[in-house]
């Protein structure tokens, strides 16, 4: 999806600008290398102990006469700057800083040993392969990008619950954010289509669901917003509320009315409402449009979701009447 035709290229009454970014990111300032110092003995504490609190430290054990060293240092040293923050690496070299690594049982070199939360976690000796120190990076740290992963499911989780609190502009820029981060985001993307459905940008919404990838058209949020589209485009052609309750005053039997009568207080968002009319064409009628009434409560609870509210309260109903 190019930035061209993006669905958040756009406002819902004021320019939105997506500025939540993703992962672990370096300051505009941070240079190649600033994942790495040196330290002392006198600097170890800050330098590892307490860092080690806040990210991993990896700490490399070295000498400047050591060969295997200078093998491992600038694969270490690639990898370290490679994952971007998600570890620190400390050298401390044992000839001018011995006492450390005699504490610690260090007797060859290189070794390697990462502090987590103030304690030593794992390490490793010698001049292993990139591969190796990639592996063991991810073994301390997580697997790239699993952070990243977890904070854009944090902003999908905010960005519903300002939608669902009418707050539209706030989601959709939180939608967005996400989608910049990760365009083919299913549920950035079924949320930003809610968005506009909330602000009556109902085509607009069907366009940005047009045209994905296969495997992505066919997730189950994306599948409940065209649906939802869908009940929305039947309800205009269903005629006017008011004259459909006055039908339904006058003949409490009359299914049809009634039928058509749900399907417009759903797409008003009257859950509930919707769903007790169509329980009582089930309880007075099943054979009603060969049991449309049920078939239609289903299709309701495909939009609205497992856990909604609208959705426990009638699954409920309809089960007591069903197994009752």
């Amino acid at each position: 999806m190019s930035g061209s035709d993006n669905p958040y290229n756009g406002s819902f009454g004021n320019q939105m600008t997506a500025t939540t970014s993703f992962g672990a990111q370096p300051a505009p300032a941070a240079a190649a290398g600033s994942y790495i110092t040196d330290t002392t003995t006198a600097n170890f504490g800050k330098d590892v102990i307490e860092e080690s609190r806040k990210q991993p430290v990896l700490v490399d054990f070295w000498a400047p006469w050591c060969g295997p060293c200078k093998q491992l240092t600038p694969v270490l040293e690639k990898v370290v700057n490679e994952a971007k923050g998600r570890v620190r690496l400390v050298k401390m070299n044992i000839d001018d800083h011995p006492s450390i690594a005699g504490q610690l049982g260090i007797q060859s070199i290189p070794t390697v040993i990462a502090f987590v939360n103030g304690r030593p976690a794992d390490g490793f000796m010698g001049a292993v392969p990139e591969s190796q120190v990639q592996q063991f990076i991810d073994r301390i740290a997580g697997p790239a990008g699993a952070d990243e992963a977890a904070e854009i499911e944090a902003v999908l989780v905010e960005a519903a619950e300002l939608l669902a609190a009418g707050k539209i502009n706030e989601a959709a820029q939180l939608y967005a954010a996400v989608m910049q981060a990760d365009p083919e985001n299913a549920k950035a993307l079924a949320g930003m289509a809610e968005c506009m459905i909330a602000a009556n940008q109902h085509e607009r919404a069907r366009e940005t669901l047009t045209d994905l990838p296969e495997e992505l058209s066919k997730d189950a949020g994306i599948q409940a917003v065209l649906k939802k589209l869908d009940q929305i485009e039947e309800a205009r052609k269903l005629g006017d509320p008011v004259a459909l309750e006055r039908d339904l005053a006058a003949d409490p039997d009359n299914h049809e009315a009634r039928l058509k009568l749900a399907k417009i207080l759903n797409v008003e968002g009257r859950r509930d409402e919707a769903a007790e009319h169509l329980l009582q064409i089930m309880r007075k009628d099943r054979s009603f449009d060969d049991d449309g009434a049920r078939r239609q409560l289903l299709q309701f609870f495909e939009v609205w979701g497992f856990k909604d509210p609208a959705t426990v309260a009638a699954r409920r109903k309809l089960s007591a009447m069903l197994f009752s």
